[in-house]
């Protein structure tokens, strides 16, 4: 599995790449290979500000559907078009060209509460 340590992660298996006041937000290899094959993806709308830890979509795979969890509270400026067609993008590439969202950060204290990648993977026992 793949932990890249410039990632911030949260408990309930999103990665953040952080960019001054703006953030990319999927969910992690550990993630994705626990659902298994990702068939859909349902966001929320670009401009929706949404607090951390509240649902900003779901994931669904061949066998379950999950909820997507906001590591911080953020609005939404643009969603991953390329997953609506390529849902699969959340497996074959989880930390590229599967990313799920961009959003404007609304509070960097938040920021503080996510995990370092050795934290998570203590966490997923990798």
């Amino acid at each position: 599995m793949n932990f890249p340590s410039e990632l911030k992660y949260t408990k309930d298996h999103e990665w953040v790449s952080i960019s001054g006041n703006e953030a990319t937000i999927g969910i992690t290899d550990f993630a994705q290979r626990e659902l298994g094959d990702i068939v859909y993806v349902d966001i929320n709308s670009v401009g929706t500000e949404v607090s951390k830890e509240e649902v900003f979509g779901t994931i669904e795979a061949v066998k379950t559907v999950s909820d997507l969890y906001m590591p911080v509270t953020g609005t939404i400026l643009a969603v991953n078009d390329d997953l609506n067609n390529s849902p699969e993008l959340v497996n074959s590439d989880p930390y590229g060209n599967g990313w799920i969202i961009k959003i404007t950060i609304s509070n960097d204290s938040e920021l503080e509460g996510l995990l370092s990648a050795d934290d998570y993977k203590t966490l997923v026992g990798a």
